[in-house]
């Protein structure tokens, strides 16, 4: 099956732009499973329902609210809530390139493979390599489906990776975490126990191979499923169809690379290579809130309801 191109814009330092599509660079592989009417086999979805009540609600009588404080909130319109939307600009906007090892794996998030679209190959690949060859990584901005996301532009082998990063307002401080003092002496281990622990973690290393490790529970269920299905336990159920959403639009066109090149480094006055400061970002984001925020009035459209297996 081909990759879907999910969105369509560039990748833009300095003034080169590389048009490029992302990919997903995952697909979710667990076990789905569906809310039926076990009377019709009908599909069944989510309900509206007033928690206090008990009751269901209709649609026009939901608004959304953040609370401020305890027990109180600010409802926010729907004009209020998409004014604050940042401006969509369909563009991977790096603000400055960082050593590959910076990056903590708790901020790494979600991966897209992006891949070079009209005639974009020639930069699209002076960027990778160049990226490999400096072992550096780009930490930019980008607006997917009207939010805005930090992200860290990867090499990894022929592609680059764009990985959608965590906030770092969205990371817990360690501090509430009862952790052991860094450093053997500090944590009372001894030489033989470090030794015992090296030979044990020698012992157990090998090659990273990913088809080494599967999902049980899917297999397992798979395998019951299929074992029923052969004996003729099978359901009709009939499923709403689904509309497709559009593809976002192509990206910038591209002019001389080498022009580019130079003019981006001559920006700093000179001709010579200079660090260029972090880009200032003009899109909008919305008001802070205390820190005591939650989410509030979260409401679900009708569809039918899916729930992951733990």
């Amino acid at each position: 099956m081909a990759s879907r191109v999910l969105w369509k814009g560039a990748i833009s330092f300095g003034l080169v732009h590389i048009p490029v599509g992302l990919h997903s660079a995952t697909s979710e592989s667990g076990i789905d499973f569906d809310w039926l009417d076990k009377r019709s086999m009908d599909p069944v979805g989510y309900k509206r329902i007033n928690k206090r009540t008990g009751k269901e609600i209709t649609k026009e009588n939901i608004v959304k609210g953040v609370e401020y404080e305890d027990g109180q909130y600010v409802v926010l319109s729907e004009e209020e809530i998409k004014s604050a939307y940042p401006k969509t600009t369909q563009t991977i906007e790096i603000e400055s390139f960082v050593p590959n090892t910076e990056i903590p794996f708790v901020y790494l998030e979600r991966p897209y493979y992006v891949a070079p679209i009209n005639k974009g190959q020639k930069v699209y690949a002076l960027l990778r390599d160049t990226l490999l060859k400096t072992q550096r990584v780009g930490i930019a901005r980008v607006i997917i489906q009207t939010k805005q996301h930090l992200a860290v532009l990867v090499p990894s082998g022929p592609v680059l990776v764009l990985n959608l990063l965590r906030w770092g307002a969205d990371i817990r401080s360690l501090e509430e975490l009862n952790l052991p003092p860094v450093g053997a002496k500090a944590a009372g281990l001894s030489d033989k126990e470090l030794a015992m622990a090296r030979q044990l973690v020698d012992d157990m290393t090998g090659k990273w191979d990913p088809e080494q490790f599967t999902d049980s529970f899917k297999d397992d269920i798979m395998a019951l499923v299929k074992r029923k299905a052969k004996e003729g336990k099978l359901e009709n159920v009939v499923q709403p169809e689904e509309s497709e959403e559009p593809e976002a639009r192509s990206g910038a066109k591209i002019i001389d690379l080498t022009e580019l090149l130079q003019r981006s480094l001559r920006k700093g006055g000179g001709d010579a290579p200079k660090a260029r400061p972090a880009a200032k970002t003009t899109t909008k984001t919305a008001a802070k809130t205390p820190a005591r925020k939650k989410a509030a009035a979260k409401t679900t459209a009708h569809a039918p309801a899916r729930r992951r297996a733990a």
